[in-house]
């Protein structure tokens, strides 16, 4: 189907055509009929697939035109540079309209956004803090939203938003369309969905948590951090040395110290990125590896949801994530509309067991090929400190499955206990 055969106007097939689209994707044909038809729809599709356009176009189309001061359609997002990003779509598609489209987010003061509201405004792209932040300062009028997106719902409900989803609900219209879209759908967020969606059309284009098929994922064990930190240069440098990567860790301190190796041992340029660092660098440093001015950035699971960089080649996890569906969002950074990409894993002894639970989330069909650690990587030794921590990881795994288990370092003492005990007997013994 074409996207004239979707009934999209003519100034909206322009900016299709701008952008380079020659005809919808799966998640954009199915979506946008019953959208424009004004039924409630839950989407599920893969990452890179389109979402954000697939409720664009016909939320765009709805309000056709500025009118009046007051917003009709607000899109919520769990992060800021998700909010640029779906901002971003909303500009693009709407070039050659009149439509006014204002991001709403926190890390920057209110007054320039509160002076863009009081200027008048078609549609927010927010996150729910700052929509919430504004509401309260009288700074936007609600009465006339008719239209809800909630985009990325199962990531707002694991960074806490839940009560000011509630919260939002409440102020703004009861008579609205609602939409919610995401490449996850685990149960709770079903849940969510029960409590504001009336009948709603559900389309799951695959199954959810599906990666797209176009994502080569591939695993490899290593020891230690250093042996990551080898295998991490030779994937960047032997084997993908022209293309942009993304590196995913668990911690903000990883990302620093990752970030500052890369930089010293590679070309083309590296970032790091987390919640620590200030918006502007953040937004700075996303924006440069768009244009391809930086070819590495190493980030926590803050950009593993919705940043749309379709020139991003490579995936590193140099830590698994333990929540399997960020998984999902990490490695769908790359193979993006439909291009060819390489997600590859790295994990060590403590994190086999999040692997696992990673493996056992995705669809049989999904399988990630165990690759070894090649010759030309140098295999570090394990210093002490580190093999503690994996083993003090692995007992709080295993206790948590087990609440009987005693684990390693218990039977240790009290080998040590029994050991301090016969040398006590003897000693009295010999007295």
């Amino acid at each position: 189907m074409s996207f004239e055969k979707l009934k999209i106007t003519k100034q909206f097939l322009n900016a299709i055509q701008d952008s380079g689209f020659t005809e919808p994707t799966p998640i954009q044909n199915k979506a946008i009929p019953p959208i424009s038809a004004g039924q409630d729809v839950i989407g599920i599709a893969q990452t890179g697939t389109g979402k954000t356009a697939a409720f664009a176009l016909p939320i765009l189309q709805k309000i056709k035109y500025a009118q009046g001061k007051s917003p009709r359609a607000l899109v919520l997002v769990p992060t800021k540079e998700l909010v640029m990003q779906v901002h971003g779509v909303f500009e693009s598609l709407s070039t050659y309209t009149d439509l006014r489209c204002i991001a709403l987010y926190g890390g920057v003061g209110p007054k320039s956004q509160l002076e863009a509201l009081a200027e008048g405004s078609d549609l927010l792209v927010s996150t729910p803090g700052r929509f919430m932040d504004l509401y309260l300062r009288n700074g936007l009028d609600q009465k006339k939203i008719k239209t809800l997106v909630l985009d990325e719902a199962d990531k707002m409900m694991d960074m806490g938003f839940m009560p000011q989803l509630r919260n939002i609900l409440e102020i703004i219209p009861n008579k609205r369309q609602n939409l919610l879209f995401s490449a996850t759908f685990p149960e709770r967020v079903e849940r969510l969905s029960e409590e504001f969606l009336l009948w709603p059309t559900r389309i799951e284009v695959s199954p959810q948590a599906t990666p797209v098929s176009t994502v080569t994922q591939m695993k490899t064990s290593v020891p230690n951090l250093k042996t990551k930190l080898n295998m991490i240069r030779h994937l960047l440098v032997d084997l993908y040395p022209e293309d942009r990567a993304l590196v995913f860790v668990r911690t903000k301190e990883q990302a620093e110290s990752i970030s500052k190796f890369l930089e010293r041992t590679i070309a083309g340029g590296v970032r790091g990125i987390h919640s620590n660092k200030a918006q502007n660098t953040r937004l700075h440093a996303m924006s440069l590896f768009r244009e391809g001015l930086i070819r590495v950035l190493v980030s926590t699971d803050v950009s593993s949801r919705g940043i749309d960089v379709p020139e991003t080649k490579l995936v590193i996890n140099c830590t698994v994530p333990r929540n399997s569906s960020d998984y999902v969002h990490r490695i769908g950074r790359t193979g993006r509309a439909f291009r060819e990409g390489v997600a590859h894993t790295l994990y060590d002894p403590s994190e086999e067991s999040y692997l696992i639970a990673v493996e056992s989330y995705l669809p049989s069909k999904n399988v990630i090929t165990e690759v070894p650690i090649p010759d030309c990587v140098v295999v570090e030794e394990t210093p002490k400190y580190e093999a503690k921590d994996m083993a003090r990881d692995i007992d709080t795994q295993k206790r948590r499955a087990d609440p009987t288990f005693q684990g390693a370092f218990h039977e240790k003492k009290h080998k040590r206990n029994a050991s301090k005990s016969r040398q006590q007997r003897s000693a009295r013994r010999r007295k």
